[in-house]
């Protein structure tokens, strides 16, 4: 027990002794920190104040120089300002000066005012003097001796423009057959006439309806049979004994049609049998196109044009422009441009040959795109046509500017024929009842006595009563019944409106 509580007191006395060590141990520690942290504050605080001397040092310096900045910037401006007063003070004196040289000048401009007034009146008193004195000599006064002069003036004016009249009429008639051709030229372009939708169905008639079986055939093997060969669509519908042929192409159309009116005459229809039609009827048709071609060019009078030319022209026998055969109609072109063209003191061999060529497009218009003219002229250039010829063929549908004055009349030409009355179907009742149209519009206005719808209804000529309308009315009448037929009519073309007014005073001598 006893070394157990001994044990105990020396291992106390150890710790004790452990505590004591690490107590003085800590003070040592603390007290060192005090003290480092005593010296740090003291080098901050001195730190400081070294900072602050040298931001005050810094910020004197940078005042200075702003100063000196300062001070030579106001000495700069203080020199421009002196240059500135020093020129004003020079500008200042010049006006001066030139202010009292003005004030001279002014002087002498005075002075000289008042030598030439009296210059002047010494002049007039002169003249006044000559005057008196010539009038004695001449035994004339002022205002005969005025008459005298005037009327030799005018005697030497009149002679002078008779001259000029003269000489004008003189130019005019050296220059008047050219300028009269360009000017009937550009005057009969205006009759041109729209264009309208070509035919494209042919009909055939059949002798009964149940001929429209045995076109058809067994599983549709004859219709399939005829349409694949010709290229045109058979229309077998509701008509009664008829069939419809529908292309754009007008030869093949007529091949077919032919074709079906010999099957239909023969009774034996089979595919075949068709083929064998067809290509008769094939070879016939293209021998009569050759045959229309070389007979249009002889109606024409046209010669030397290629074979293959005439065979494309032959074509045109069989289309159709709004009734109105296209070969006959280019055949008319061709000689109304002649005519015209005789008439102007031109060779009409180029207008008439153009004028039978111009719709040439239009006979393989529905194989090759583009405009008919377009291709009429490409076609022609292309068998070795002159290059005027393509023009007119190209230009008479404004496709292209006309470049001589045979392009001008075969346009002419063809707006003629077309726009000539009878010369394109046109259903008789509506024609008539656009003329009487014509006539109730131009009737319905006040003063007017009559009114003839003439040229077709392409021109309206209104009679007036001379009392109840004076020129300048009529003048104002004409242009309100102009306008409205272009807003309640329809109509092709243009409708020329003329009003009439006449007075007559009829006396009998007895």
């Amino acid at each position: 027990m006893l070394v157990v509580a001994v044990a105990i007191i020396v291992a106390a006395v150890s710790v004790a002794s452990v505590a004591v060590v690490r107590k003085v141990r800590l003070d040592s520690k603390v007290q060192s920190a005090k003290e480092d942290a005593k010296n740090v504050l003291e080098n901050a605080q001195k730190d400081a104040e070294n900072k602050k001397r040298e931001i005050l040092i810094e910020a004197k310096d940078q005042a200075y120089a702003i100063r000196s900045e300062t001070e030579k910037d106001q000495r700069l401006r203080r020199q421009e300002i002196s240059k500135l007063e020093k020129r004003v003070i020079e500008k200042e004196e010049q006006i001066d000066r030139k202010l009292t040289s003005l004030g001279q000048r002014e002087k002498d401009v005075n002075r000289s005012q008042d030598k030439l007034k009296t210059r002047e009146q010494e002049l007039n008193n002169a003249l006044q003097d000559q005057k008196v004195k010539l009038e004695k000599i001449a035994s004339l006064s002022a205002d005969q001796a005025k008459a005298i002069l005037l009327n030799q003036v005018e005697e030497e004016a009149r002679h002078e423009i008779a001259i000029l009249i003269r000489n004008i009429e003189s130019e005019a008639k050296e220059d008047a057959d050219k300028k009269a051709r360009n000017i009937i030229s550009l005057a009969i372009q205006r009759c041109a006439a729209d264009q309208v939708a070509e035919t494209t169905v042919s009909v055939v008639s059949l002798p009964s309806d149940d001929m429209k079986g045995r076109l058809i055939g067994r599983e549709g093997r004859n219709i399939r049979a005829l349409e694949n060969l010709t290229g045109i669509n058979l229309i077998i519908d509701d008509t009664p004994e008829a069939v419809i042929l529908s292309g754009f192409d007008p030869v093949r159309r007529e091949i077919a049609r032919l074709t079906l009116e010999r099957l239909i005459a023969d009774g034996r229809i089979q595919p075949a049998r068709i083929e064998e039609m067809y290509l008769k009827t094939k070879k016939e048709v293209e021998a009569e196109i050759r045959k229309a071609g070389e007979q249009a060019a002889i109606d024409a009078n046209v010669r030397g044009i290629h074979p293959e030319l005439l065979r494309v022209l032959g074509r045109l026998k069989y289309r159709t422009s709004y009734g109105q055969n296209v070969l006959q109609h280019s055949i008319e072109v061709s000689a109304l441009a002649n005519v015209m063209a005789s008439e102007l003191g031109m060779d009409g061999t180029i207008a008439k040959r153009a004028g039978l060529l111009h719709d040439l497009g239009k006979a393989i218009d529905h194989e090759v795109e583009g405009p008919h003219a377009e291709i009429g002229a490409d076609l022609a250039k292309r068998f070795k046509e002159t290059p005027i010829i393509c023009n007119a063929i190209a230009a008479h549908h404004e496709g292209v500017e006309p470049e001589t004055t045979d392009a001008v009349l075969v346009k002419a030409g063809d707006a003629l024929s077309g726009a000539r009355p009878g010369a394109r179907r046109e259903n008789l009742e509506n024609y008539i009842k656009r003329l009487e149209n014509l006539e109730r519009l131009a009737e319905a206005h006040k003063g007017v006595s009559k009114s003839y719808a003439v040229q077709a209804g392409r021109e309206i000529r209104v009679m007036v009563n001379p009392e109840d309308l004076d020129d300048a009315e009529a003048a104002l009448l004409v242009k309100e019944i102009a306008k409205e037929i272009e807003e309640e009519l329809q109509y092709p073309g243009q409708i020329k409106v003329v009003v009439i007014r006449e007075s007559r005073n009829v006396e009998y001598a007895k």
